[in-house]
């Protein structure tokens, strides 16, 4: 059967359709055109009613006869005078047209005296470095209008910049990093210190943005986050940073914040973390935060270089292997971790070859966190003895295969006696505190697109998953539940997520009803290697 064409009022429906509103809107704008003297003394006519109803309800019922009596007699006078209907009906529209006018106050098109003095101060301040003498036709002048440099700006409630967006010549050399931070210094010192600017460079528009970041929460403790298996939340961003947001608890109040995500796993990219910081950063504080939320399906093994006794609170739980604070501790936990690497691999292989799928106990992912392991090289060093360091050489090249993360916190003086293969095979970064923009670039492979301030809480820093772009962090407060200083509710918080203890902490020996088969066989691995060293 041949195929008949369409109606054209079924084909040409949508042309149609289309011009039709185009027509309606056309007609529309041009009644309201026509219409609008009429809208305007109509609208009057109605205030004017309202407002005698709202008089006459106000008049005492002993005065309303004398009121009725006195409007009579002017309708009547205006009755009889010459051409008294037509000024009379002239007066009561132009009564009309005034009280039915849009009484919308203007707002101010333009910034006051002392915001203009700002932008100027700020336009000047430019000229030395977006202009030059062989140009005919500058943008940037002494005593020129910044109004033709500056497209967009906004203000806070206290005078200062909040948003400036700048024009700027195109011979000018945004594409060096040098440039580029000498205008960021600038701005940020003329815009107002103490606070985070975020530069956004447009090379092809020849136009920076410059925006005030508002502080990121810092109310948020450690608490059961809504994730998946397989991600840890490493603090929280900017909204604009991140597509996704988490139910969070802060005091009495709960709202959804945007976190930063760290995925972990056989299809990470960044299977392993560096986290590095100065003294009182914060670093202690994200490896405790990690640790309370890998240890809900993930077995731990805790090295502590500081020996400071901050991961006290963890020893003898549930899912903790060791926390080991010296030197013998930490090799002999490091080379059961090595070789339970290789022994997963092995096992997994022959599972695979069999055609089978991986035993039970290759399953439960393994993590282990090293908080300052160069002072512990430096020890190995002084003794003689193998730095603990190079014992994470299969952990970090064959983890991710085998289910084992590692986790490394160091600080910024410390950095350099890292081992090679800590600083290739962690892809997922982290920079706490207040930090110059080369040890930043060190850290995070580039410098971050906001300015940092000179005093940033604990947990405030950067973070930079793999190649991906540099995110504003702040890591859930996390305290040691054991200090003084810790305050009652962050106390509890954390004790609330701590694991069943199995051990107690003063070395007695601990319920093994209470162990599971694969916590008895890490414990009891992890005791043989240290014998055996």
């Amino acid at each position: 059967m041949a195929r008949r064409p369409l109606p054209r009022i079924l084909s040409n429906g949508n042309d149609r359709i289309v011009r039709g509103r185009e027509l309606a809107r056309s007609a529309a704008e041009n009644a309201n055109d026509v219409l609008h003297p009429l809208i305007t003394i109509t609208r009057g006519l109605g205030r004017l009613a309202a407002a005698g109803r709202h008089r006459w309800s106000g008049t005492p019922k002993d005065r309303r006869g004398p009121l009725l009596f006195l409007l009579a007699s002017i309708v009547l006078v205006v009755a009889f005078l010459p051409f008294g209907p037509l000024l009379a009906t002239i007066t009561l529209m132009a009564a009309a047209a005034w009280h039915g006018r849009d009484r919308t106050a203007s707002r101010p098109t333009g910034p006051d005296e002392a915001q203009a003095k700002r932008l100027q101060s700020l336009y000047e301040a430019l000229v030395p470095y977006f202009s030059v003498p062989e140009d005919p036709a500058p943008l940037f002048t002494h005593g020129g209008d910044w109004a033709k440099a500056f497209v967009s700006y906004a203000f806070d409630g206290t005078g200062r910049v909040s948003q400036l967006t700048i024009r700027y010549p195109a011979y000018f050399t945004d594409g060096e990093a040098a440039s580029r931070a000498r205008i960021e210094q600038l701005l940020h010192t003329k815009s107002g210190r103490g606070r985070e600017y975020r530069f956004e460079w447009d090379e092809e528009g020849n136009q920076l943005t410059v925006t005030a970041l508002p502080p990121l929460p810092v109310d948020i403790a450690a608490q059961h986050f809504v994730t998946a298996p397989g991600e840890t939340v490493l603090g929280f961003t900017d909204p604009a940073g991140v597509q996704r947001t988490l139910p969070v608890t802060a005091g009495t109040d709960r709202r959804d914040v945007p976190p930063v995500v760290w995925r972990t796993g056989l299809r990470s990219t960044e299977p392993h973390l560096l986290a590095v910081g100065g003294p009182g950063s914060g670093t202690t504080t994200l490896l405790r935060s990690i640790a309370l939320q890998t240890l809900r399906h993930s077995d731990v093994l805790i090295v502590e270089g500081g020996g400071t006794g901050e991961y006290a609170c963890l020893a003898g739980r549930a899912g903790v292997l060791a926390v080991e604070c010296d030197l013998t501790g930490a090799l002999a936990g490091l080379e059961w971790a090595a070789h339970e690497t290789e022994r997963r691999l092995i096992t997994m292989n022959r599972a695979r070859q069999a055609g089978q799928p991986p035993p039970d106990d290759t399953r439960r992912p393994l993590w282990l966190f090293l908080d300052r392991p160069t002072v512990l090289g430096q020890l190995a060093a002084a003794d003689g003895r193998r730095d603990p360091q190079s014992l994470l050489q299969v952990p970090l090249r064959h983890g991710r295969a085998a289910g084992v993360t590692v986790v490394v916190a160091e600080q910024f003086d410390g950095m350099e006696c890292l081992s090679d293969p800590v600083r290739q095979h962690t892809r997922a970064r982290v920079a706490l505190g207040t930090a110059s923009a080369a040890q930043l670039e060190a850290v995070l492979g580039t410098r971050p697109p906001t300015t940092v301030t000179a005093d940033m809480p604990a947990g405030r820093g950067y973070a930079r998953l793999g190649t991906g772009p540099v995110h504003r962090l702040q890591v859930p407060a996390t305290p040691d539940p054991y200090d003084e200083a810790t305050s009652e509710a962050h106390r509890q918080a954390v004790l609330s997520l701590l694991p069943e203890r199995i051990a107690p902490a003063d070395g007695e020996p601990a319920d093994v009803t209470d162990v599971t088969a694969e916590d008895r066989t890490g414990l009891d691995a992890v005791a043989k290697v240290a014998a055996e060293g």
